[in-house]
């Protein structure tokens, strides 16, 4: 029995007693790829991204392991909803308009302590002061470095349109503007090259195309970790007691954590390793999350219909952001309907061995955002169910 088909046998014990849609996390998988982060960050401790967990329970879980500390979040209401909930260190990685947020991060010495706003622009500082509402509280703020890599005078620019703040000379300007305001404090810098971090380099069938990646991301790896060390000269020029210098992401991490101005490192998908870090050349990670849907139909020969099953991700629309039949192995998509909203249909030779009430597993193509089509996740280990907790779903959080 090849490695897939144990697996998918062992997923079919462990949820035998479970109607599908479900969706489940192997923690053997999942304490695997944890071990994996922590042995390519090389001693700097990993900030788990909570965008690509969405699930309290595995982020106590791997909080409580060696190598890892405090939750990078994606908005001010999960920010505070987590520090609530006993997260001590949260570091909220986008800036954020939420002024009713603002007013109870002020208002709350428990929430001002444990939670870090994102600014790149000193018109976030005028929207949270005008947010107060006569709270007191300092406010703990980092500053975001744009990380894209410019060429040819800035004509060509690689990597996600985030911060304004490029130059050494732009952060330290807003480190000033921050230490000259009462009522805040600058504990830190967050730089994410997502343009290195969270682009596949060996996408299968293209081969110009990945090493035109790994070209690019090696020259872009080499700008950075100049311009980000003397980013981090200038700001601590202003704030000597800055606390952290966060960078990097999955498909960076030993990459990143190489660098002396750094200290932290960010990931998340790599725990569960979803569809897109099947590209790349810098780690290899085990599948963790999984979705199963039910066969509900059996057209033909070489075709069965599951229901449901159209997750597809952000990002610019294409394949790579559907979710792929992953077991039984040689399932496809019909090119006619693709992945559908209520049902989906399933060509290849596996189909005729399917039943009606049988399970297809599926892989969702980012990490997190699977946590958005489920109440709860089915926590297996070995071929048994040990336990089910609530995603940010179950627990009545939609944050975005």
């Amino acid at each position: 029995m090849t490695a897939p088909a144990a697996d998918r046998a062992r997923y079919d014990r462990a949820t035998a007693h479970l109607d599908a849609p479900l969706a489940i996390v192997d923690l053997d998988a999942f304490d695997a790829n944890a071990d994996d982060l922590v042995r390519r960050a090389a001693g700097k401790p990993v900030r788990v991204a909570s965008k690509s967990v969405r699930c309290r329970a595995l982020l106590e879980r791997v909080l409580a392991r060696d190598g890892f500390r405090g939750i990078m979040s994606f908005t001010l209401a999960e920010s505070l909803w987590l520090a609530r909930s006993g997260f001590e260190d949260v570091l909220l990685a986008y800036p954020s308009a939420d002024r009713t947020g603002f007013a109870e991060l002020a208002a709350d010495p428990k929430l001002a302590g444990a939670v870090t706003v994102m600014v790149d622009d000193p018109a976030h500082l005028d929207l949270i002061d005008a947010s107060r509402d006569g709270g007191r509280e300092p406010v703990r703020v980092c500053l975001e470095l744009d990380t894209s890599l410019k060429l040819f005078g800035g004509r060509i620019r690689v990597g996600a349109r985030r911060s304004p703040l490029h130059s050494p000379a732009q952060l330290a300007e807003l480190a000033r503007a921050v230490a000259r305001r009462p009522g805040f404090r600058l504990v830190g810098i967050m730089a994410y090259e997502g343009h290195v971090a969270g682009v596949g380099d060996a996408v299968a069938g293209r081969p110009l195309r990945s090493r035109a990646v790994r070209l690019m991301q090696a020259a872009a790896r080499r700008e950075l970790a100049e311009r980000r060390a003397a980013v981090v000269r200038a700001v601590r020029a202003v704030a000597p007691d800055l606390e952290f210098v966060n960078g990097g992401g999955t498909g960076s991490v030993q990459h990143t954590a190489a660098e002396d101005a750094v200290t932290e490192i960010a990931a998340g998908s790599g725990l569960y390793v979803p569809r897109l870090f099947d590209n790349y050349t810098s780690f290899t990670g085990r599948p963790a999350a999984l979705f199963a849907q039910p066969v509900v139909r059996r057209p033909g020969v070489g075709i069965v219909t599951v229901l449901g099953g159209g997750y597809p991700a952000s990002g610019a629309a294409g394949p790579d952001r559907l979710p792929v039949p992953y077991l039984p192995e040689g399932l496809r998509y019909d090119p006619q309907e693709g992945p559908g909203e209520v049902q989906t249909p399933l060509l290849g030779s596996p189909a005729d061995g399917l039943l009606i009430g049988d399970k297809v597993w599926f892989r969702h193509a980012k990490a997190g955002e699977l946590c958005e089509r489920f109440e709860a996740l089915h926590l297996v280990a070995g071929d048994t169910v040990t336990a089910t907790v609530p995603t940010y779903r179950g627990e009545g959080r939609t944050f975005l």
